[in-house]
């Protein structure tokens, strides 16, 4: 059963209140459009540096506006809403960086919480440490929906492919990759890794992304894409602003990129053995 999916592509700022009212009018055009699969960026509540100041807006789950604002869209809407993730403040004080799936009766159909910490020291002066105030995610997951086996990952998530083999060997057919890229590391590797995770899996990628300067000062790389599993660009945005995208997703077209390229049923286990060092051209025995 095909289907028409959105990235919507946001430029979120430091209040949610006003994030979940441009969320809920970029929605509401993908829907238009007839999408009925809508994904929304990471961090899709607040892009906030200022750790202060952003706990002193943080809520839980339960009373988080981007959730509840994602759950009336959904039902509204009667479409598969993903929130590609936001900021909720957990218990023991720290934060998750959380995505949300509803159902079109806007109930939670899944979350996931982002494994891997964006621990980075880049070039530009740019300095990272999303573990000091996050908890990471351990749990990965394929979700079975009407249209499609899911699964899902967020920003920093995309450079582990360990991460996206398991999930496609588990029988994934779409992968979802919301992101807040930094402009200096999306200019350098943000399509390859998207087309990579596609081409090696035979999946289709969708990634909604942030774009442009934030309120904070960062700036995002934008260019929320839909990839199809031969790793075609089905559809892109722009670098900067707000937009959506939207292309008919297939998943038949799955079988057929394993049927060509069975890499999947091919994989075999193997050992890896350290050799400790050269001897006269050879190797050491």
């Amino acid at each position: 059963m095909s289907f028409k999916a959105a990235a919507v592509q946001m430029c979120s700022g430091v209040d949610p209140v006003k994030n979940a009212a441009a969320m809920a009018r970029l929605v509401r055009e993908a829907a238009g459009q007839g999408a009925t699969y809508v994904q929304t960026p990471e961090m899709t509540g607040m892009l906030q540096r200022d750790r202060a100041a952003a706990r002193a807006v943080l809520a839980d789950e339960a009373h988080d506006i981007i959730v509840k604002t994602g759950s009336e869209l959904a039902r509204e809407l009667g479409i598969h809403m993903h929130v590609g993730s936001t900021a909720i403040a957990l218990a023991d004080g720290k934060i998750a960086n959380r995505g949300f799936l509803f159902g079109p009766d806007g109930k939670i159909f899944n979350r996931y919480d982002k494994i891997h910490m964006f621990d980075v020291d880049l070039d530009n002066g740019e300095s990272w440490r999303e573990s000091a105030a996050y908890t990471a995610g351990s749990e990965a997951r394929v979700l079975s929906l009407p249209f499609a086996e899911m699964g899902f990952a967020i920003c920093y998530d995309v450079r582990f492919p360990a991460l996206f083999r398991a999930q496609a060997v588990a029988g994934a057919e779409v992968m979802t990759v919301p992101a807040a890229f930094t402009k200096q590391t999306g200019e350098a590797h943000w399509e390859i890794l998207l087309r990579a995770r596609a081409i090696e899996n035979g999946v289709f990628v969708i990634a909604a992304a942030q774009a442009g300067r934030h309120e904070d000062g960062r700036e995002t790389f934008g260019h929320s894409m839909i990839i199809d599993p031969w790793g075609t660009v089905l559809a892109s945005a722009g670098a900067t602003g707000e937009a959506v995208i939207v292309a008919e997703i297939d998943p038949s077209a799955v079988k057929a990129a394993h049927d060509k390229i069975p890499n999947l049923r091919n994989g075999r286990e193997f050992s890896v053995e350290k050799i400790a060092g050269a001897i006269a051209g050879g190797v050491a025995a």
